[in-house]
């Protein structure tokens, strides 16, 4: 250990600190052998949120001892033979369920104590890790799942990623942090990484340097979801490819050293970057490194993580499919057949992206007609209806702890509703939460579902939704907006349906969700919720 734990005197910490200062989080992989050998009930309950560091969260109930466990998955790139081993750990452990989370990495659940071991090895042997994939450290860092081969990149940043995620792999520097803390890097100019709900994302730039363009990046720093969110704020700094893990250390040392450890739920680098503001954390970084200030920005559109179709690659005479994993899940088999296709007519490479669908590239030209006529292409569309094909959510309550609703099969069985009951001419982005917690991103969505407990009339307590409408990371980006009204998990399809009708009776052809919404307003989609949910409830009567 190098560095001076500056805040072990606070008296204030907060007692997930206290235990932090006694026992680093990535102490528990020198306990897993031990625990694995003696079964879940060796385990003592205050070592239980260690686990996280190991990438592993107990599920729901925690008392049955089943895991679940996530993968790190950096920029979303993965070799057959990395597929051909995460099918196999699901398969032989994970009851058969493999998750694409919308941070690019792959989830398990079902794994016990007695097994992980055996993971671990079979992860190590094909360069994979699920250390800090959770827990209070670096997670997974987001990038460009189509690094190395996007013609709407400045520069490939497949190998820059990787030299910063192997940096912070059990770096003991860094694994005490004040809460997790996420990245972004890429050159990808439709923001593919969803840049502005990052901790820190370097984004794509270039800047006039004695004479010469020179490009690079800019730097976003203080984005986050969760209860209370905040988007991104730019640091006036240029970052050359060159300095990129220079500066990511940098950023990572003023929030381990100056972030706040009193209360959990104000300890993420976006409350440190909102109290001091872009400009007295853009003098911070420079104490640490050398920057000139900021260039010229090019990220254009936003793309929301979406590749659906057929495109060229920058590489001549190649092309990447964009297939639809609907809520992003899948089975072993699915899974390894997809990297089987891949590797019969490309190179054997799936990525992943943070709309929770996957990327097959480097297909040559002449071998397109004949990937896509593959069995499993059958069952995974590169052109996905509107509803469908856009449609994200998290966990649930089947696996986690935190989840108050069910949300996966519930999202799945919605938007495939939507998808007969409502033709509209444009995607809807929905996004499905079983909490405030956010991990399906609910914030940025067109409308984003956020699951919640309510009382009915004769007091019973039931699964419900709360709506939110208007969510965009485009240069106007904002949060989506709360609706009044809350909707019980049963009739919510239908509320859907009803609104989404008057959406498309009141929407210009060709106009997007967003468009709408900024043109009509919330009061207007405030009417037309009303609407839906007394349509239904008359309906409920009447039978």
């Amino acid at each position: 250990m190098t560095y001076t734990k500056v805040w072990a005197d606070n008296e204030k910490l907060s007692k997930e600190e206290q235990r932090k200062l006694e026992k680093d989080g990535l102490d528990i992989l020198n306990d897993i052998p031990k625990y694995a050998k003696e079964g879940f009930e060796s385990i003592p309950k205050e070592d239980w949120s260690h686990f996280k560091w190991a990438g592993l969260y107990l599920q729901k109930p925690k008392e049955d001892g089943y895991f679940m466990m996530r993968v790190n998955v950096p920029s979303g790139i993965l070799s057959y033979e990395q597929v051909k081993v995460l099918s196999g750990i699901a398969k032989d452990f994970g009851r058969d369920v493999v998750d694409i989370t919308t941070r690019q990495a792959i989830q398990f659940h079902w794994l016990t104590i007695e097994n992980i071991p055996s993971i671990y090895e079979r992860l190590e042997s094909v360069g994979l890790s699920s250390v800090g994939a959770c827990g209070d450290i670096m997670r997974t860092i987001v990038g460009n799942p189509l690094a190395g081969i996007d013609p709407n990149e400045l520069l490939d940043t497949s190998e820059i990623v990787q030299d910063v995620y192997w940096h912070f792999q059990r770096n003991l520097e860094f694994s005490n942090l004040p809460r997790k803390y996420k990245i972004s890097i890429s050159s990808n100019v439709n923001n593919a990484q969803n840049a502005e709900i990052n901790c820190l994302s370097f984004v794509p730039a270039v800047k006039e340097i004695d004479g010469e363009e020179i490009v690079g990046f800019h730097l976003l720093a203080g984005g986050g979801l969760s209860a209370k969110p905040y988007l991104a704020q730019e640091l006036d700094v240029f970052v050359t490819p060159e300095q990129v893990k220079e500066v990511t250390i940098a950023m990572t040392t003023i929030y381990r050293d100056y972030g706040y450890r009193e209360k959990r739920h104000r300890a993420r680098l976006k409350f440190l970057v909102a109290d001091w503001g872009p400009e007295k954390v853009t003098e911070k970084l420079l104490e640490y490194v050398d920057l000139p200030s900021k260039g010229k920005t090019v990220l254009k559109d936003w793309n929301a993580g979406y590749f659906y179709g057929i495109h060229p690659q920058k590489q001549e005479g190649l092309s990447y499919v964009g297939l639809n994993i609907p809520v992003g899940r899948l089975h072993s088999e699915q899974f390894l057949a997809l990297a089987e296709a891949s590797k019969k007519y490309g190179n054997g490479e799936v990525r992943t992206s943070n709309s929770q669908n996957i990327i097959i590239p480097n297909l040559p030209q002449e071998s397109i007609e004949a990937f896509l006529g593959e069995e499993i292409l059958q069952q995974f569309s590169f052109e996905p209806k509107n509803f469908i094909g856009y449609s994200v959510s998290c966990t649930g309550i089947e696996y986690c702890n935190l989840a108050l609703v069910e949300t996966k099969e519930r999202m799945r069985k919605i938007a495939h509703l939507l998808d007969e009951e409502v033709e509209l001419d444009v995607p809807v982005r929905i996004h499905m939460v079983g909490c405030p917690n956010s991990c399906g991103q609910r914030q940025i969505a067109d409308i984003g579902l956020q699951g919640i407990k309510m009382k009915t009339k004769d007091k019973q307590l039931v699964e419900a939704f709360e709506i939110y409408v208007g969510g965009t990371l485009t240069e106007d980006a904002r949060f989506n907006e709360k609706l009044k009204g809350k909707i019980p998990a049963n009739q919510l399809g239908q509320v859907l349906v009803g609104l989404l009708q008057r959406v498309k009776e009141e929407k210009i052809a060709g106009e997007s969700f967003q468009q709408f919404f900024q043109r009509a307003g919330i009061e207007e989609l405030q009417q037309y919720l009303d609407a839906a949910i007394q349509e239904v409830e008359e309906e409920i009567v009447s039978t």
